[in-house]
């Protein structure tokens, strides 16, 4: 990649972000080294310490970064008050077009939790837990209300979570399925889930079950 010419500052700053982020989701934190990172963006690899101490502190900036990026953004798109049914389908919404839109800063936020040390792991852990605890919030609320049918309001956060955020390892843009019709059938999904019945009908077609990759073209 030629050098940015006149590279400098916040400008340098955003261009080592992105080249980090696409070299870690495609070969690893462990297998991408700042060599590689400099020559990618077109610096000198001391010119990285300008930004940066050390490999380790550019990963947990980058995670940091996203999980700030993910609670502000939640809570822009929250309501306020609502039935415990509204707040859970905005929070789905918002969930799964944030994950539809960001999948590397995601997919990096997941696989590479093993690579943090132990400091900057605990706190990355710890806004990961405030965000649960949103969710979580907000199917207690349900339940108080008799909206929702949840015996364990713990689990059905971790499995609500775990559902919505596999979307950035199968979705694929420009597939048969857009951001709004995910949305609806996720939140369908999740909304059968916290009352305790059926989900709703798909607003897609069925197709045969060997024949069906959300996502794909």
């Amino acid at each position: 990649m030629a050098r940015i010419a006149g590279s400098s500052g916040p400008r340098t700053e955003e261009a080592i972000r992105r080249a980090g982020l696409n070299l870690i989701a495609t070969h690893g934190y462990a297998a991408m080294s700042l060599r590689q990172l400099a020559a990618e963006v077109g610096i000198q690899q001391g010119s990285l310490y300008n930004y940066f101490r050390n490999k380790q502190e550019f990963l947990f900036d980058l995670i940091r970064g996203h999980m700030l990026d993910l609670h502000a953004a939640l809570d822009a798109a929250l309501l306020a008050e609502g039935s415990g049914e509204e707040r859970l389908t905005r929070f789905t919404e918002f969930h799964v077009a944030y994950h539809v839109e960001r999948p590397q800063e995601v997919f990096i936020c997941y696989s590479e939790l093993r690579s943090l040390e132990p400091d900057n792991l605990a706190a990355v852990v710890a806004m990961r837990r405030d965000y649960e605890r949103k969710l979580g919030d907000i199917l207690d609320h349900g339940c108080a209300t008799g909206e929702f049918r949840l015996a364990d309001t713990r689990m059905a956060t971790l499995a609500i979570l775990a559902m919505l955020s596999g979307i950035c390892t199968w979705y694929k843009p420009g597939g048969r399925l857009s951001t709004t019709a995910l949305q609806e059938i996720f939140t369908g999904m999740v909304l059968a889930l916290a009352r305790g019945g059926e989900p709703a009908a798909a607003a897609v077609a069925p197709r045969r079950r060997g024949a069906l990759r959300a996502g794909a073209a």
